[in-house]
């Protein structure tokens, strides 16, 4: 079935989140929840559901797109990916810290930095 252009155009910037139940997904969860932690792949296997052979090479995708580091046989979370994480939590608990008050969405956002943006 043709897509459109405009769809073709947008294909990349699908997904940028992983889908709950991918590989990807998975990985990404467990090294979260152990930041400053790193695992060779067979420890990253044994403690998700992803198999051995599925490991390194979804490794690999979520290191070219910046979401986690790798140095020798270790990987873990990026710090790109933890500042990403901590600056939404930020963006949260202002945004809860006002709920009593109005609060001008497009005025914030108008003077919001998008941490994506600044990065190598």
């Amino acid at each position: 079935m043709p897509i459109s252009a405009d769809h073709f155009e947008n294909i990349d910037n699908e997904g940028d989140e992983p889908t709950p139940g991918t590989n990807a997904h998975e990985i990404l969860s467990f090294l979260e929840q152990h930041p400053d932690q790193a695992f060779t792949q067979s420890e990253i296997a044994d403690e998700t559901d992803v198999t051995r052979g599925s490991v390194g090479p979804t490794l690999v995708r979520l290191r070219e797109s910046g979401r986690v580091d790798h140095r020798g046989k270790y990987w873990r979370i990026s710090d790109h990916a933890r500042s990403l994480d901590h600056a939404a939590d930020h963006a949260g608990a202002v945004a809860a810290s006002y709920e009593e008050e109005s609060f001008d969405y497009d005025e914030w956002q108008a003077h919001a930095v998008d941490p994506r943006e600044d990065r190598e």
